[in-house]
């Protein structure tokens, strides 16, 4: 996307912001100040809970949902007469771009909004932020309930021009509600002009600076949230989600030195805040982070670290929050330590995690799991274990067609991209070799259409990559190059697709075009990396000099 003169004013006021300046009255565990930004958040409550009231609207901007409740409470029990604090405390309920809220949860969020119309707001203003979550409750279905929310942001915004957080939370609204399959990402672009107009004003504002990174945490778009993500951890260093989610874009763009550090920051920061919240427990962010990690580890060739969060992974038992992403990344961690090294024994032999967790809520989480196991014994010639596997994944894959999981994210879509694929292995296994090719294709194109869940790093194995290594090993070089770069253009400085390009370049005859893509993948190595991929790099690398 080309950037626009407005986009590019802001970014770089943004990039020039520079560490944030607000200092709470709190501080971490280990004696520093808490920092997370500054909200001005104007309201009618008494003076004496403002300091509160502003770092529970900063926490609730950093998706620190817990904490932000908790401080919302504080305020409300402290000014029994604060509508707008019980507003926060429906808020902390309803995650605009994480899973709708459980039962549980949307029963505590209706609760916390009827509290907030029943104690009522000395101003417009108020009661139009009250009567917009109250819309959300209001509604039966989690889409219904979205869009009631966007409409009355949206109202409330133009009702209200001066008021800019009435602008950033209908700009959170418009990315809530963002078709998944606009590939005009119109509601992102729209959200990105709204933050970006307000960022001069609030450069130490941590939404603005995380909601950018939401609006352009796509392939085509990624490089303009580039100084949002190096902008964002300084804002608020006491957010481990505010520390982990600048990785997004360092993913997105290959930067793995500036991912690992990201997520290193935030899985301590997790870890910190848990054990004053939830001793004994595992941090969901910690864990989320760790997911991230797992990937940047296995991008550098770095098999000592990636192993290390291999370990700490499978130590999870017990969880302060059994979120999504929690059980996204004990499922994910393991698969990708088997596939993205090859290891197709190791990936066959995978089995359904043992963890607590309320699955039924995430029943869309064990097919990585099973894709795992169909590439695997399919790579292995193990092939009652891969037909078994690709026919669990179907039946899964039909389960959420017919009941599909609340929210904005097609998990059948995702689920049906990761079966192809599978079925492509298999049949190549079989001796279907036109037919492999096929549902491979036919895997990468709904892949790229579906597009990745805002909570994961990546496909667990992109079905483009898995298209053009068949195609380097059915002597098809120059059809194999073409998608390895369409898979890097996907995800950039990816280890395989990498290593895999400069092979096919090699017997493509386009030996520059393999010395460069070699050169590439060493510079990204860490020193002493020992992938056999980095030795043939070497000795190719050395042979041209």
């Amino acid at each position: 996307m080309k950037t626009t003169p407005g986009l590019a004013l802001a970014t770089a006021v943004l990039l020039l912001s520079g560490p944030a300046t607000a200092q709470q009255d709190h501080a971490h565990s280990h004696g520093a100040p808490e920092r997370l930004g500054t909200v001005d958040f104007p309201n009618s409550c008494r003076p004496e809970v403002a300091a509160t009231f502003s770092r529970a609207m900063a926490l609730l901007h950093s998706f620190g949902y817990e904490e932000a409740r908790k401080a919302f409470q504080q305020v409300a029990d402290n000014d029994p007469r604060c509508g707008i604090a019980h507003w926060g405390i429906a808020m902390s309920y309803y995650h605009p771009i994480w899973s709708p809220p459980t039962p549980e949860e949307l029963a505590a969020g209706r609760a916390a909004a009827e509290k907030a119309t029943a104690v009522g707001a000395q101003t417009d203003r108020e009661r139009g932020y009250i009567g917009a979550v109250a819309a959300y409750y209001r509604e039966p279905e989690p889409g219904a309930r979205a869009q009631a929310f966007r409409r009355a942001m949206e109202e409330l915004s133009a009702r209200c021009p001066a008021d800019d957080e009435a602008a950033i939370f209908h700009a959170l609204a418009l990315l809530g509600t963002a078709p998944p399959s606009d590939t005009t990402f119109a509601n992102q672009k729209r959200a990105a002009e709204v933050l970006n107009r307000l960022l001069p004003r609030h450069p130490d504002h941590p939404g603005i600076a995380h909601y950018v990174i939401h609006s352009f945490d796509y392939p085509p778009l990624a490089k303009d949230a580039l100084p949002a993500a190096r902008a964002y951890a300084k804002i608020a260093p006491s957010s481990p989600h505010a520390l982990h989610m600048p990785s997004h874009i360092f993913t997105r763009l290959g930067l793995w030195p500036e991912s690992i550090a990201s997520n290193i920051d935030s899985a301590e920061a997790a870890r910190r805040l848990v054990a004053t919240t939830h001793p004994g427990a595992t941090a969901f962010d910690a864990l989320h982070a760790l997911d991230y990690l797992e990937y940047a580890y296995l991008q550098v060739a770095d098999e000592a670290r990636a192993r290390a969060v291999l370990a700490e992974t499978a130590q999870a038992k017990t969880f302060n929050d059994p979120t999504f992403a929690a059980a996204y990344a004990v499922t994910a961690v393991p698969a990708r330590w088997a596939l993205e090294r090859r290891d197709w024994k190791a990936a066959a032999a995978l089995e359904l995690t043992k963890v607590d967790l309320p699955w039924p809520r995430f029943r869309y989480v064990p097919a990585t799991t099973l894709f795992a196991q169909a590439v695997g014994a399919a790579r292995t010639g193990d092939l009652d274990r891969a037909r078994q596997a690709v026919a669990k994944l179907g039946e899964l894959q039909k389960d959420l067609a017919r009941s599909p999981v609340p929210g904005p994210y097609d998990w059948a879509g995702n689920v049906e991209s990761m079966r192809l694929a599978a079925a492509g292995l298999l049949a190549r296994s079989e001796g279907r070799g036109e037919e492999a090719l096929r549902l491979l294709r036919s895997a990468a194109e709904l892949d790229e259409r579906t597009g990745k869940h805002p909570v994961t790093p990546g496909p667990i194995l992109p079905p483009r990559e898995l298209l053009a290594d068949l195609l380097l090993e059915t002597s098809r070089p120059a059809e194999a190059l073409v998608e390895y770069e369409a898979a890097l253009r996907e995800s950039p400085k990816r280890f395989n697709s990498l290593a895999g390009a400069a092979r096919a370049a090699d017997a493509a005859g386009q030996p520059g075009r393999a010395a460069d893509l070699y050169a590439e993948l060493l510079g990204m190595a860490v020193p002493n990396a020992q992938r056999p991929e980095l030795g043939d790099a070497r000795r190719y690398v050395a042979s041209r000099k």
